[in-house]
């Protein structure tokens, strides 16, 4: 029965120094990994260390198995207190309490390995086995120790396993439970029943780690603990491998021994032999391996597999686009392969960038007379792989200066025979001082016709970096200089607003002064006038109405700038409004010899509109139809009611807007061209603002034309909204600008 317990335990550290090495091995620099490779390491040798007193037959080794058996528990402590801590991230979570669990063992670890006799004092042999005599004082604060460390790892683990989510937390939880039952009989079977002097039981706790075994491989199985489940798949995969073939040769070889020759060979052999040939033939492809590996740089020191060497410089290819790091890397290949003393690649310049040379430090110098000689005589010799040592005698001058500049080997890179191409790949004598062989020699052809498109790719992406970089240097000066003319026009702006607002404020005072006094000259207050002077002074009165209107445009324009329109609304009975205004401009239309009609409604609903703005807008668009309609046509202004809006209407049979020009029409300073010859003084205010005031009051501009035929002008107010009855004060909005065209 104790060889049973005894081979066991040893399965039990082997499976825990399996699982540290499998660890550690995964990542060395983590410290979650560290931790628990010291960890399981230390259960391992804890679980020796029994196995070693419990076999032990003479004082001395079953001491140094007791100590050994006892020191393994602190690293285990302080080990799993460091993996709690920093499970699953590696990050540090509680720092005070690893740090005195660890400066707690220091005293052990001392006292253990060089003071044994404070703690271990002797082995006393009894008929059922022996008993480890220990210092009651201290092994009592060892324990206190042991166990506290335990319950505090402990402790974390069950913390993190109610905190974390997912994977982690099922990895925690079943560490946790692991442990928790190990620890329990372990502190039971290790710990209290030696403190009773009870030595009976002690191989009851290390078997118990076996539950931490099971649980950390389920884990690694089921919940991909420590990413480990490839190579635990990997190693069982060899292990069956091994058992099959170890089983195949026994079979066939002590099977067949046994019945053709009649020879007993005992079990433990057969089996020892078995495992060991098992083992031999499984890795035999690797043992031939390195047996080659040997041989060939001991008889053939500059050989290499071309094959593996044309793959890795295929994977340079299809990985690297920029032209530096593609050539350097190209070089590091052929030095490792073919061995030269140095590998150059000369690139021909450009338009754009200068002549460049890529490869190893440390090559000959070439000036350049020989550079341009080379350059002139390669590409008329029609072959792009120029080996030094087989020019032909007419080339006797170029293979001496190849020769004297230490030059084995030339490769022009290009897709013609008799062209220069991109540029030139330059390989110096082997170190070994063999010449290239057939094999180097085709390796090299090949490298360079593939390299031809590589560089060709890299520097059409290199003059792309480079176009792109000046267009980005020319697009952010364009852009400077655009920013800044934008700032000067900014402020040009601001000084033309500003001029045009203090030049209408000052023209408006004189103006309403002869204005006022042309009407008290025409109503008679200065004196009888003639019939010729009235009609001077009525001319005299329209053309400074006319002002007065344009200076009110300008102002309203400056106030949208600076957001001071505004619109002051008051019941306004529009058929009263646009009989005044047509009274007043029927005498210009007269002049002119237009018929100027206007039908005036008997009833008309009242609307909350700004009186002065909607009286200057009507007088616009009278006054357009008066100055844009040849003579003999006529002019019909109309005021019409729905059953929901109140729509006005300037009707003539004018000149029109062109078609293409319609688009443009309501903009500010805008005028069509055949309005530009028809009246050269206007100022394309009158229909901006027109629709501005409009809009601004709630309604919709109405505008019909056609080039030649005539035009319609004018606006629709909504009755829901606008009506005495109906208007509620809002904020009006000029996001939206209706235009209705018919």
């Amino acid at each position: 029965m104790t060889w049973v317990i005894t081979y066991f335990l040893l399965i039990l550290a082997l499976a825990n120094f399996i699982f540290s090495a499998l660890v550690v091995s995964r990542d060395h620099k983590n410290i979650t990994n560290i931790a628990f490779s010291i960890f399981s390491l230390s259960i391992g040798i804890w679980v020796i260390g029994i196995a070693g007193f419990l076999k032990s037959h003479y004082q001395g080794p079953a001491l140094a198995w007791a100590r050994l058996y006892y020191i393994a528990p602190v690293f285990i402590a302080f080990a799993g207190t460091i993996f709690a801590d920093t499970f699953p991230n590696k990050r540090r979570t509680i720092r005070l309490y690893p740090a005195l669990f660890i400066l707690l063992s220091v005293p052990f670890i001392i006292i253990l390995s060089f003071i044994p006799s404070l703690f271990t004092t002797g082995v006393v042999y009894y008929p059922w086995g022996k008993e480890v005599l220990l210092y009651r004082p201290v092994y009592l604060l060892y324990c206190i120790y042991v166990i506290a460390a335990f319950s505090f790892t402990l402790y974390i683990f069950r913390q993190k396993s109610l905190n974390l989510r997912g994977l982690y937390a099922r990895q925690a939880s079943l560490f946790f439970n692991g442990v928790s039952i190990a620890a329990i009989f372990g502190v039971l079977f290790n710990l209290f029943l030696p403190l009773m002097q009870n030595y009976r039981y002690i191989e009851f706790g290390p078997m118990f780690t076996s539950i931490i075994v099971a649980v950390v491989g389920y884990s690694i199985i089921r919940n991909r603990m420590f990413d480990l489940r490839l190579i635990v798949a990997r190693s069982f995969a060899y292990a069956i491998s091994v058992t099959i073939l170890s089983s195949i040769y026994g079979f066939l070889i002590f099977g067949l021994a046994h019945l053709i020759f009649k020879v007993n060979i005992p079990l433990a052999t057969q089996i020892t032999l078995s495992f060991a040939t098992g083992i031999a033939g499984l890795f035999f492809s690797r043992i031939k391996r390195i047996f080659d590996r040997f041989t060939t740089n001991l008889f053939f020191r500059d050989s290499y597999d071309s094959q593996v060497f044309l793959e890795n410089f295929n994977n340079i290819l299809v990985s690297t686009f920029e032209l530096i790091p593609l050539l350097e890397n190209v070089t590091k290949i052929i030095e490792k392969n073919l061995r030269p003393t140095y590998c150059l690649f000369g690139i021909r310049e450009s338009d754009n960038m200068p002549r460049r040379l890529i490869g190893t430090q440390g090559y000959p110098n070439f000036n350049e007379a020989d550079i341009r000689y080379v350059r002139s005589q390669t590409p008329h010799m029609h072959r792009k792989l120029i080996v030094t040592d087989l020019l032909e005698d007419k080339y006797t001058q170029l293979r001496i200066l190849l020769q004297q500049r230490d030059v084995a080997i030339i490769a022009r890179l290009s897709t013609s025979n008799n062209e220069e191409g991109v540029g030139y790949l330059v390989l110096g004598p082997k170190k070994n001082g063999n010449i290239y062989s057939s094999q180097d020699i085709k390796i090299l052809e090949i490298i360079a016709n593939e390299l031809v498109v590589a560089i060709q790719n890299a520097l059409h992406t290199e003059e792309i970096e480079n176009f792109n970089r000046t267009l980005q240097e020319k697009v952010k000066n364009a852009t400077h200089r655009l920013r800044t003319t934008n700032e000067k026009l900014r402020a040009l702006d601001e000084a033309k607003d500003d001029f045009v607002s203090m030049a209408s404020h000052q023209l408006r005072t004189p103006l309403t002064s002869v204005k006022g006094n042309i009407s008290l000259v025409l109503d008679g207050d200065a004196g009888k006038i003639t019939d010729v002077q009235r009609q001077l002074l009525e001319q005299a009165f329209i053309s400074s109405q006319r002002m007065v209107f344009l200076i009110a445009d300008l102002l309203n324009v400056s106030r949208l700038k600076t957001g001071k329109f505004t619109i002051e609304r008051v019941p306004v009975n529009l058929a009263d409004l646009i009989e005044e205004e047509v009274s007043q401009l029927i005498e210009t239309a007269l002049s002119r010899s237009l018929t100027l009609t206007y039908q005036k409604p008997d009833d008309i609903t009242a609307l909350m509109l700004d009186d002065t703005k909607t009286r200057q807008v009507i007088m616009n668009f009278i006054d357009n139809a008066i100055y844009y309609t040849p003579a003999e046509g006529t002019i019909d202004v109309v005021l019409s009611e729905t059953e929901n809006s109140v729509e006005f209407r300037v009707i003539d049979n004018g000149i029109g807007v062109p078609k293409d020009e319609q688009r443009h029409l309501f903009t500010k300073f805008y005028r069509a061209a055949n309005a530009r010859k028809a009246r050269p003084d206007g100022t394309g205010l009158g229909l901006f603002m027109a629709k501005k005031v409009i809009i601004s009051e709630g309604g919709a501009i109405v505008f019909e034309t056609e080039e030649g035929k005539g035009s319609t002008f004018g606006f629709s107010f909504p009755k829901a909204t606008l009506a005495v009855e109906n208007y509620t004060p809002q904020q009006p909005s000029l996001e939206n600008e209706p235009v209705i065209t018919r």
